[in-house]
């Protein structure tokens, strides 16, 4: 077993569950699954995910681009959250 395993057995002996009964078999090992998951983002390049998506551009206008889909997770609860994003800017020499 995995330390993120062991620590979330360990999690689930202590708020009084028991992590050997049958529901709870596997769940050491899905939640560490889960959570590597979830946090993939923290282990991303950012010009990987860009790839070459800025470009000089002299524009002085607002730039606007909404609707943006994002998922992340609360740093207070280690919970999964999801919304949309609407982002604008006035643009610097690249868009």
């Amino acid at each position: 077993m995995f330390l993120v395993e062991k620590l979330v057995y360990e999690l689930l002996k202590k708020i009084g569950e028991d992590p050997d009964r049958k529901g709870l078999k596997y769940t050491p090992e899905r939640v560490a699954k889960a959570y590597k998951y979830f946090m993939r983002g923290y282990r991303q390049n950012l010009k990987d995910i860009l790839n070459g998506a800025l470009f000089e551009e002299k524009y002085d206008e607002m730039v606007i681009v909404k609707n943006i889909d994002y998922y992340s997770m609360c740093e207070h609860h280690l919970l999964p959250f999801f919304g949309k994003a609407h982002v604008a800017y006035i643009p610097n020499g690249k868009i």
